[in-house]
């Protein structure tokens, strides 16, 4: 009888143990559903804000979610603090602090996934704007980790015509650099970067491939480095395609 009751006992616990460690897993298993849901709902506010030129309202929304884990809300996060930034309405002190705002947002998205995209491409545009504030010796020495992190993007996600842009622009800058540029690079690197606008044309066409009249400032770019090599023809052509480009954002205006 002993015996009897201390296993009934015995089976007592352990039911009730695992009956507490289900109801653990349940609980515990919701909440991770319900955050992941959670992400998603935001994300899907993000973009729909994107979508329609709500800067402002954005970076409330996402600023929210800056301890997020998350890359996929973080580098949205990092391009919503880089395009308030870039509004003629925010002061100088506001546009250098967003600037290494979103440089740090784009990092943690990085070290989160190393795996997405669209992390290594705002990384990369976003040192770029931290450069603009550390002078050109920064900015030049940062040139080789930037085009890295967007040819890393373009080979997680080969159609994404916005990296080739950049790559593109990265080019561009490099051909036009004036001489006494050029010198700095040559005391910060063994092989200085270089770069021709036909290099720079090549990845503004692979671009337009990728994704046709999908960014006024690609057209734009098509026109100046037309013009650079002297084909006034095409130049003309470009130049009048981002002249009729829909404005949407303060850049297409700018455009």
């Amino acid at each position: 009888q002993v015996l009897r009751k201390s296993l009934q006992r015995g089976l007592a616990l352990s039911t009730g143990s695992f009956l507490v460690y289900e109801a653990h897993k349940l609980i515990f298993g919701f909440a991770e559903v319900h955050a992941s849901f959670k992400v998603e709902e935001v994300i899907e506010q993000a973009d729909y804000l994107y979508g329609s030129g709500e800067t402002e309202k954005l970076y409330r929304l996402l600023v929210q979610h800056k301890n997020s884990d998350d890359a996929e809300l973080l580098w949205r996060l990092a391009r919503a603090s880089r395009d308030l930034a870039q509004l003629s309405s925010t002061s100088a002190e506001e546009k250098r602090r967003l600037a290494y705002e979103a440089l740090e947002y784009a990092k943690k998205a990085l070290e989160k996934n190393e795996a997405n995209f669209a992390a290594h491409k705002w990384y990369g545009i976003c040192l770029s704007d931290v450069g603009d504030f550390e002078g050109i010796k920064t900015k030049i020495g940062n040139a080789i980790v930037i085009k890295e992190h967007f040819q890393r993007a373009i080979e997680l996600n080969p159609k994404d015509a916005t990296t080739i842009h950049l790559i593109g622009i990265w080019c561009y800058s490099f051909a036009e650099m004036p001489w006494y540029q050029r010198k700095i690079a040559a005391t910060l690197f063994a092989t200085p970067p270089t770069s021709t606008f036909q290099e720079a044309l090549r990845y503004f066409h692979m671009a337009e491939e990728a994704d046709p009249n999908f960014y006024s400032k690609n057209l734009l770019f098509l026109g100046k480095t037309y013009l650079k090599l002297n084909n006034k023809k095409m130049a003309l052509l470009w130049l009048s395609k981002a002249k009729e480009y829909p404005a949407h954002t303060e850049e297409d205006k700018q455009v």
